[in-house]
């Protein structure tokens, strides 16, 4: 008997990802091909988009022959993927003009000076701050710096994407330059308030608008996926139905059906998320952005963006080599009754919420003759928690409790004093993969498998983490960690 399941596909900032999900939730196979990552320069990073398509198109094929195999109707198919990530290639040869400019690429920062002018319009209309974090400054590089892309602008050749765009064109028969409205939040160039581009802001950058892709609503039917790559290994079309950001697509799988409650991804960076209703909230210091579209009908949220999180421990595991592996640092951390006063600030690729400061670089402080390789490994995963807690004070009102995902939420050491340093409780989901469960609940709903009620019920918590400090030492600790941010950000200016 044939049974039905939706495809999602999980474009991250290493590789893709994609999960099949059966009407009950569950997770039927999960195909994976990671891709490499392309540092030119000191806080320069770049990635080949041929190997993003690539990457994505074996974990696709592998799925759809794993459907197939197992006799799964596909229904449809949904897009999750890393925001911000700016890519430009010909429409007439396929071939990318330059390498894919990363999210975390910090390259932008005197273009961003150039315009700081403009910082307050660009925040009242599009929510984000003028940050080489989104996509306008990164666009507006690559045709200042990349010989010819002005003449074949010019001429029409040119067409620009954020990753969702670029797997569309690549992968729908009908060669769709299309977004949707999270994604199109995230370049510098959407108002968020006329959900449309504002074409004052195209102006300023110079960025002519025929190259931008069609925006279209979250939960749109966006193409079919080209059968030449499923090299017959399935007859009958997938609909591509539903586009996120991954941050909203986690947003989505945790508090679509229950309000109040914060999201924080730990992943290479963090990401704290609260939907904000059918309105902007306008934040001095948080992101204000759309969390997706249903039938031209927008829901936003608040973000705090964080730029380094998982990816510090990577650090402290590769430069420094003082741990092997990431499931170490929680026994780790364990064995010492508290920090002994070290404090790590995490600005690898500068602040970003709430302090935007490119120009900040991590430090260590409260080092001793006593200090250890321990002692800095416990400071780091501290780090991650204390992150979190500089965003969650911005937002409109401190939760009731905080639902977490991403690899380093499987630290118990460092949710426990999540939850110790918050003062409220931290839950951690019964499913791993948080991002691609919302892209598939999201497209889910809108071809049929589940209802929104049905898709609700799937969501499970594993392990609910309570506060066990006493207030006294909650504000102690944090005040010290306050004091260190003050010195990064002092050396900074």
């Amino acid at each position: 008997m044939t049974q039905q399941c939706v495809i999602a596909l999980d474009s991250g900032t290493t590789g893709n990802r994609s999960i099949i999900f059966d009407g009950r939730g569950r997770i039927l196979a999960n195909f994976y091909h990671e891709f490499p990552q392309i540092f030119p320069a000191p806080a320069w990073v770049e990635q080949n988009p041929f190997d993003i398509l690539n990457s994505a198109l074996k974990s696709l094929q592998e799925a759809v022959y794993f459907c197939k195999n197992n006799n799964y109707d596909i229904l449809s198919l949904g897009i999750t993927n890393q925001r911000e990530t700016s890519i430009l290639w010909n429409k007439k040869t396929g071939k990318p003009v330059y390498n894919a400019i990363v999210w975390q690429c910090r390259r932008t920062e005197k273009i961003c000076a150039d315009f700081k002018n403009y910082a307050e319009i660009i925040k009242e209309k599009t929510g984000l701050f003028l940050d080489p974090y989104f996509s306008a400054t990164k666009i507006k590089w690559i045709i200042d710096n990349i010989s010819g892309v002005k003449e074949s602008i010019l001429k029409g050749d040119i067409l620009f994407g954020t990753v969702d765009s670029w797997l569309l064109w690549n992968l729908t028969e009908e060669k769709n330059h299309f977004t949707d409205t999270s994604n199109a939040s995230r370049t510098l160039l959407y108002n968020i308030n006329t959900l449309q581009y504002d074409l004052e802001l195209a102006d300023i950058f110079k960025i002519p608008a025929n190259i931008l892709p069609e925006v279209k609503s979250s939960n749109s039917h966006f193409g079919f996926l080209n059968q030449i790559y499923l090299k017959n290994n399935y007859n009958k079309k997938i609909p591509i139905i539903g586009v996120l950001g991954d941050q909203q697509a986690s947003l989505f799988a945790h508090t679509s059906f229950d309000g109040g409650i914060i999201k924080n991804t730990y992943g290479t960076g963090l990401f704290v998320m609260a939907q904000s209703g059918k309105h902007p909230f306008k934040s001095d210091k948080l992101l204000s952005t759309v969390a997706w579209t249903i039938e031209s009908e927008a829901y936003y949220a608040l973000e705090g963006s964080i730029f380094t999180g998982g990816a510090l421990i990577g650090w402290v595991k590769n430069s420094l080599k003082i741990i092997k592996s990431y499931s170490e640092t929680a026994n780790i951390a364990k064995k010492l009754s508290d920090n002994d006063g070290v404090y790590f600030i995490p600005a690898l690729s500068g602040l970003g919420a709430p302090y935007w400061n490119s120009k900040a670089r991590g430090i260590i402080t409260g080092i001793t003759g006593k200090t250890t390789k321990e002692n800095i490994v416990r400071a780091a995963l501290e780090s991650l928690a204390y992150s979190t807690k500089d965003v969650i004070n911005e937002l409109f009102n401190m939760p009731y409790k905080l639902r977490v995902d991403g690899k380093a939420s499987e630290n118990d050491f460092l949710m426990q004093f999540q939850s110790d340093i918050l003062g409220i409780p931290v839950e951690r989901t019964a499913v791993s993969e948080m991002t691609a469960f919302g892209i598939a609940g999201f497209s889910g709903i809108h071809s049929g498998l589940w209802s929104a009620e049905e898709y609700s019920k799937i969501y499970r918590i594993k392990k609910i983490f309570k506060p066990q400090m006493d207030e006294n030492t909650r504000n102690m600790l944090y005040g010290k960690w306050k004091q260190a941010i003050s010195a990064a950000l002092n050396l900074a200016d």
